[in-house]
């Protein structure tokens, strides 16, 4: 577990745990593009919590306010690769907050947490994607210095 002081507020950061799974599902939904995706069946989410839990290179975390309450989440994963010289990258996703936790700077104290968290892991850059229907959150991206270099494709199955 580790702290991030933000003004006179401290938060917990810590590796989500299997009883957690509700709270990150509710902090998921609580999103423009999240409510309509996420939420029903937990079993789905326990599935791929505990191969998450099971695999070193990804870090599933849980923030919590003061008193416990939970107010953000993120999962980080380390992919080791051939370009940029065997560049290391931790690619960041599924990071929100809580609504009521937007604007008092737990958003950019997470990002720095997870930049630590690849940098100690041997990361030379770090990369994240993002619905292109969040314009609030590419501005938030790019208010911390990420710069849209790349295009991304999915296919859903």
């Amino acid at each position: 577990m580790k702290e991030a002081d933000i003004g006179d507020k401290s938060f917990t950061i810590s590796r989500n745990q299997c009883g957690d799974i509700e709270d990150l599902v509710a902090i998921l939904s609580d999103d423009i593009r999240g409510n309509a995706r996420e939420g029903g069946c937990h079993e789905a989410y326990c599935v791929d919590f505990d191969e998450l839990s099971a695999d070193p290179n990804q870090f599933l975390a849980l923030i919590c306010d003061e008193s416990g309450r939970p107010c953000g989440t993120f999962q980080l994963t380390v992919i080791p690769g051939m370009a940029r010289r065997g560049a290391k990258r931790p690619q960041i996703e599924a990071l929100r907050t809580a609504s009521w936790a937007r604007g008092t700077g737990l958003g950019p104290a997470m990002f720095a947490w997870a930049h630590e968290w690849g940098r100690s892991r041997g990361a030379t850059l770090a990369q994240l994607t993002s619905d292109k229907q969040r314009p609030d959150a590419h501005r938030f991206y790019e208010s911390l210095e990420y710069t849209a270099t790349h295009e991304g494709d999915n296919l859903f199955f």
